[in-house]
């Protein structure tokens, strides 16, 4: 696999499929790096997956608390 695949999209892929396995999530939440290598099927430096990794950090927290922001409406 080549790096030249588009970063965001492959953000929304890899952060849909972790938001929808919790084992997957606390993998993640463990060793971010190895997890997404386990997930792209690659073994890359990384550097090269640092970008990556903090793109799906930031995607699965924002989705996080958009869930707790619509839990919070609901309150109301």
């Amino acid at each position: 696999m080549d790096m030249n695949f588009d970063v965001k999209a492959k953000i929304e892929e890899l952060a849909g499929k972790i938001q929808k396995d919790p084992a997957l999530l606390k993998k993640f939440q463990g060793d971010p790096i190895k997890t997404v290598e386990g997930l792209l099927g690659v073994d890359l430096p990384d550097e090269k997956l640092q970008p990556l990794v903090t793109g799906l950090k930031a995607k699965l927290a924002a989705g996080d608390i958009g869930g707790k922001l619509a839990g919070l409406k609901n309150l109301f």
